[in-house]
């Protein structure tokens, strides 16, 4: 994997990504180390840029180019990520993450595919009104479920909830509501992109690998002790998911054609 070779001036100013030159679909992940992991599967992976915590590689996957990023934790700043990618040309982003699961029966290790998002993300209530849903593209959610069912891969389908606080704090939370509704799980950045890409006519969706039960009766502490998503059932659930979402991008460029 070669090193960075953007210079400044070719760069945009938050993420360094280069300005052009980028392919025209991304999976996008939190962790840079997990970008790099990613870029591993990859041919011909280069590193384009690493600012901060957003670190971008290309490639190909399967014969179709591909950005891989990371956008740090939380969507105020991995909206600046979003922003940037499709100011330098990427129309399709399908976010890789992991989450807490809500809805009895999801298990760690799978895969939760977004149909929608609940807005709790801090950054796009700034943007447009409360009432603007966040949905993922028809298109995305069914790509990436055809490429986890080809995958024999355990997944679930459903609206997730994008919270900006990781722990809980003084004020109540609407979990048990949400539970009850059937929200699938909760994570920190999905809305922020889903709403991004409604409003710039981008194609974008998310899969999101469980690292925990966030609901108390699949919490099983005396096996688990508590939230821990350094497990291998966890690692191998996002080694699945990243070629899930990168076969995902293939479907996807396939049948645009």
């Amino acid at each position: 994997m070669s090193s960075p070779l953007t210079s400044p001036s070719d760069a945009l100013p938050i993420t360094r990504v280069p300005r052009t030159g980028l392919p025209a679909r991304a999976v996008v992940v939190g962790d840079p180390g997990r970008a790099s992991a990613v870029a591993d599967l990859l041919s011909d992976a280069k590193e384009v840029s690493y600012h901060r915590e957003y670190r971008t590689f290309t490639g190909s996957w399967q014969g179709t180019p591909v950005v891989v990023a990371s956008h740090g934790v939380g969507a105020p700043g991995a909206l600046l990520l979003f922003q940037e990618l499709a100011e330098a040309g990427v129309g399709t982003i399908l976010r890789l993450g992991t989450a807490g699961a809500i809805r009895p029966g999801i298990r760690d290790g799978d895969l939760v595919i977004a149909d929608a998002a609940v807005r709790d993300d801090g950054v796009t209530q700034q943007l447009i009104p409360a009432e603007y849903p966040a949905f993922s593209a028809p298109e995305a959610v069914l790509a990436l479920q055809r490429a986890a069912r080809a995958a024999g891969a355990p997944h679930h389908r459903g609206v997730v909830w994008t919270r900006a606080a990781f722990q809980p704090g003084f004020l109540p939370l609407p979990g048990e509501a949400y539970a009850r509704a059937g929200i699938a799980a909760i994570e920190m950045e999905l809305s922020a992109l889903l709403v991004f890409a409604a409003t710039h006519g981008l194609t974008a969706g998310g899969a999101l690998v469980v690292d925990g039960a966030n609901a108390d009766e699949l919490v099983d502490k005396d096996a688990t002790g508590g939230y821990d998503p350094h497990r291998d059932v966890v690692a191998l659930g996002v080694e699945r998911g990243a070629r899930i979402a990168l076969d995902a991008l293939r479907l996807l460029a396939a049948a645009e054609h």
